[in-house]
């Protein structure tokens, strides 16, 4: 049997970035928190927390004072770095860059006067850690739409600046481009932003591709990644053969039967070394 592991699936730059920086402050053996899973996998999370990482909420956040802790890569609202300064909390920011420069481009859009009347739309989950960043660089003002209904219950009689969170389908956010632009009134403006990180709108491409080489799909996700249910519908969409599975407990081995070509994916917050134990897996169950 062949298996594949997709080279081009794992972390984002981001979640790369700010895991490494979470070692590195643990190897100073002094306490670190982490506001929110500082990546959306369970096990991942798990591991950091055997290395000491602790991980809070904001109602945790806003009691603790002199202490040290980690942004993760999906951003966080100004309030958050206000209750820093006033709890003395040493902040190790790492806030993704792409959303990090999405979030100085609508605070700027957002502070300008002659913006006052405009609608800031962010396509987006709401909620996710990423979009409540956003929002709050507009003082809770920005309308935040999942889908085309939401949409359509816009007022297209005034302008509207389209955003989106940085994981979303670049798919989905040119159909809601397109219904604003063809119902946008006269005397309204409108522009939209792709704001969609490349790192993962190319993924979407690839993955297409790869899914359609292989027999079977073992896409390894949380379900609590919004990335891993946009990826996986991707790898559908080219082999209906293709299965979500959180982990080495939730392979099916009938699935395995008669099947000479395995590729293992995943989301951009599923880690290389839980696809690698995938792998693992499979070829044990071969060899018995």
């Amino acid at each position: 049997m062949l298996i594949e592991i997709d080279q081009k699936a794992g972390f984002c730059f981001g979640v790369t970035t700010a895991i490494q920086k979470s070692e590195e402050e643990l190897k100073q053996n002094e306490p670190l928190y982490c506001l929110g899973d500082i990546v959306h996998n369970s096990r991942e999370v798990e591991r950091l927390s055997k290395l000491g990482l602790k991980t809070i909420n904001h109602q945790d956040y806003q009691d603790l004072h002199h202490a040290k802790v980690l942004l993760r890569a999906h951003g966080e609202p100004p309030e958050t770095y206000r209750t820093a300064e006033q709890n003395h909390i040493r902040i190790i920011d790492a806030t993704c860059p792409v959303v990090l420069r999405l979030q100085q481009r609508i605070k700027q859009y957002f502070d300008d006067p002659q913006n006052k009347d405009a609608q800031i739309v962010i396509y987006g989950k709401n909620h996710h850690a990423e979009v409540l960043g956003l929002v709050g660089q507009t003082g809770g003002k920005a309308i935040v739409v999942e889908n085309l209904e939401e949409v359509k219950k816009l007022d297209f009689g005034r302008d509207i600046r389209l955003y989106s969170q940085t994981t979303k389908s670049l798919d989905e956010f040119q159909q809601i481009e397109d219904y604003i632009r063809q119902h946008i009134k006269p005397g309204a403006s409108f522009h939209s932003f792709n704001t969609i990180c490349r790192q993962v709108a190319n993924r979407t491409h690839h993955i297409r591709d790869f899914a359609a080489r292989h027999q079977l799909v073992l896409f390894v996700s949380d379900t609590k990644s919004s990335n891993g249910r946009i990826l996986f519908e991707e790898c559908r969409k080219a082999n209906t053969n293709s299965h979500f599975i959180d982990g080495v407990q939730a392979i099916d081995d009938k699935l395995l039967q008669g099947v000479e070509s395995v590729g293992i994916t995943g989301a951009t917050s599923t880690p290389k070394w839980l696809m690698e134990e995938v792998a693992q897996h499979i070829r044990e169950i071969q060899n018995h």
